[in-house]
C-alpha cells in the first residue's frame, strides 16, 4: 500500500494540494465535508484561521515540496493502522450515486408569511398522531384516522416546501411528555427538510413523511417500562427491535395504508453494512426512503434521547452521525442531510466570537453559518434588557461594503461569527420564551401588513 496521507503543517499548504483531513472536525468548519483542493490563497488563509495542521492527499493533489520518508512512512503506517481500527467499515457494499435535483422547488418564503399557518396545522398534526397511536394500540383499527393522517402529512409537506424554519421552530422543543408523538412530528420534519434539499417529487414526500410518522407504531405493544430502559439485556434488546415487525403487522391490516408507507416503517432502522433490523439489508437493498428515515431517527435520537432532561448540541450529533457515515448510512446521504439542515438548525442556542449568546430563530439557505440570531446575553453572559436580533449574513455584507469602499480597513471591522453552538442547560436562556416571542412578533407583523395591504 502507497503513501497517500500525509501530516502538514498549516503554514506548509500550497494552492493545489487536497485537503482531506484537518485537526478538527470538519462540522466545525464551513469547508465540504469530502474533502477539497485549495484553489486559492483565501482558502489558505481560512485554514490558518481554524486549523494549526492538516492532512493532505498527495495522490489526488499536490505533494509537499519537500519530504522525509521516512516521515511519510511512519504517517501511512499509523494511517493503516487506524483504518483497520476503524469501526464495521463495509467490505464491497456498492451504493448508486444519489440523483440530487437542486431549485426543484419555489424560493423559501419569509417566516411571517407561514408561521400562523404551521402552528395551527402543528397543533392538529400532534393530536391526531396521538389519536393514531391510542386506536392502534387497543386494536381499533377501523377508527385509526389514516385518511386525515395522510392529508395532514401532505400538508406538512406543503408547509416545509414553503417555509422550512416555520414547522421547524414549532416541533424543534419538546415541551409535554408524549416522546414518541413529539419524536414523530420532529423526524417527519427533518425528513421533509431533507427530501426537499435532495429534490425528492412531491409525491416522495407525502410518503416519506406519512412513513416517518408512523414508523414507531409498533412500540404501542411493547412495555412501557421496556421503552424508557437507559439498558437493556440482549434479550430486552431483541424483544425491542421487535416493534418493527409489529408496527409492519398493525399497518398491514389497517385500511388506506398503502404499500411505499409501510416500506418506510419496515426499513427505517435498517443499516448500510447490514447492522440494522430487522432483516439485516445491506446498500441498496434498503429503499432511498427508508435510509433517509433511518438517518433523520438517528439525529433526532441523539439530539433528543428519550428521558434525557435536556439535548444535546446539534454539532454533536452531527459528529455522530458523520463518524458512522459508510458504515450505517450511506456517505452522500449523510453529507447532503448535514447541508440540508445545517450545523445550527432552527431553535440551536449559539456563542458568538463576541462572547454573546443567542438562538437561531431563522436560517440562511444560501449561507447556512450566517443564519439570524437572537441574541439574549451579552459578551459576561448576563441578560440583555432587550433580546436584540442579529443577520449575520447582512452583518458580514454591510461591512464588506465598507470594507470595499474604502470607508474602513480589514482591521478596523470586526467580523462576528458563530463560534460554537451551546448544550440546552449550559446557560440560563429560555428557548421556548425567545421562540414564542418571536413567533408571535412575526404573527403581529405579518397582520400588520395584510391590514395595511387593504388600507385606502
Amino acid at each position: 500500500m502507497g503513501i497517500k496521507q500525509v501530516k502538514l503543517d498549516v503554514n506548509e499548504v500550497t494552492v493545489g494540494m487536497y485537503v482531506s483531513g484537518l485537526d478538527r472536525p470538519w462540522t466545525q468548519t464551513p469547508f465540504p465535508l469530502q474533502g477539497f483542493y485549495v484553489r486559492d490563497l483565501d482558502e489558505i488563509k481560512q485554514l490558518k484561521s481554524l486549523c494549526k495542521h492538516v492532512y493532505i492527499d498527495v495522490i489526488k493533489g499536490r505533494p509537499p515540496v519537500s519530504t522525509n520518508l521516512k516521515t511519510l512512512h511512519a504517517e501511512s503506517l499509523r494511517s493503516r493502522i487506524s483504518a483497520r481500527e476503524n469501526a464495521q467499515k463495509p467490505a464491497n457494499i456498492k451504493v448508486a450515486p444519489l440523483r440530487i435535483q437542486r431549485n426543484q422547488y419555489p424560493p423559501v418564503q419569509p417566516l411571517k408569511k407561514e408561521i400562523k399557518r404551521a402552528r395551527q396545522l402543528h397543533q392538529t398534526v400532534y393530536q391526531t398522531v396521538g389519536e393514531v397511536l391510542d386506536y392502534l394500540g387497543s386494536n381499533e383499527l377501523h377508527r385509526v384516522p389514516i385518511v386525515e393522517t395522510k392529508r395532514l402529512a401532505s400538508d406538512m409537506v406543503d408547509s416545509v416546501l414553503r417555509s422550512p424554519d416555520a414547522f421547524t421552530w414549532l416541533s424543534r422543543v419538546q415541551e409535554k411528555d408524549e416522546y414518541t408523538y413529539s419524536h414523530a412530528i420532529r423526524c417527519s420534519v427533518w425528513a421533509i427538510l431533507f427530501g426537499r434539499h435532495i429534490g425528492l417529487p412531491k409525491r416522495d414526500l407525502d410518503v416519506l413523511a406519512m412513513g416517518v410518522l408512523l414508523k414507531d407504531v409498533g412500540k404501542v405493544k411493547l412495555d412501557q417500562g421496556l421503552l424508557t430502559k437507559a439498558k437493556r439485556s440482549p434479550e430486552e434488546e431483541h424483544e425491542f427491535e421487535t416493534f418493527v415487525e409489529r408496527g409492519v403487522e398493525i399497518l398491514r391490516k389497517t385500511p388506506g395504508v398503502e404499500p411505499r408507507v409501510i416500506s418506510v416503517v419496515k426499513t427505517h432502522c435498517e443499516r448500510l453494512n447490514g447492522s440494522g433490523y430487522p432483516l439485516h439489508l445491506q446498500g441498496d437493498k434498503i429503499p432511498l426512503l427508508g435510509k433517509i428515515a433511518g438517518i433523520v431517527t438517528f439525529y433526532d435520537n441523539t439530539t433528543n434521547p428519550r428521558g434525557a432532561r435536556q439535548p444535546i448540541a446539534p454539532s454533536k450529533a452531527v459528529s455522530k452521525l458523520y463518524e458512522l457515515r459508510n458504515t450505517q448510512f450511506q456517505e452522500e446521504l449523510v453529507v447532503e442531510f448535514i447541508r440540508a439542515i445545517g450545523l445550527y438548525p432552527t431553535g440551536t442556542l449559539v456563542e458568538l466570537n463576541t462572547g454573546e449568546v443567542g438562538v437561531v430563530v431563522e436560517q440562511n439557505f444560501e449561507r447556512r453559518l450566517k443564519p439570524k440570531v437572537m441574541l439574549v446575553l451579552d459578551e459576561v453572559k448576563s441578560p440583555l434588557r432587550s433580546p436584540r436580533l442579529l443577520d449575520l449574513a447582512e452583518d458580514e455584507k454591510r461591512k464588506q461594503a465598507l470594507i470595499d469602499s474604502g470607508k474602513k480597513t480589514p482591521a478596523e471591522v470586526e467580523k462576528i461569527e458563530i463560534a460554537r453552538d451551546l448544550e440546552p442547560g449550559t446557560v440560563d436562556v429560555d428557548v421556548i420564551a425567545v421562540r414564542d416571542n418571536y413567533i408571535m412578533k412575526k404573527e403581529k407583523s405579518g397582520l400588520m401588513a395584510l391590514l395595511e395591504k387593504f388600507q385606502p
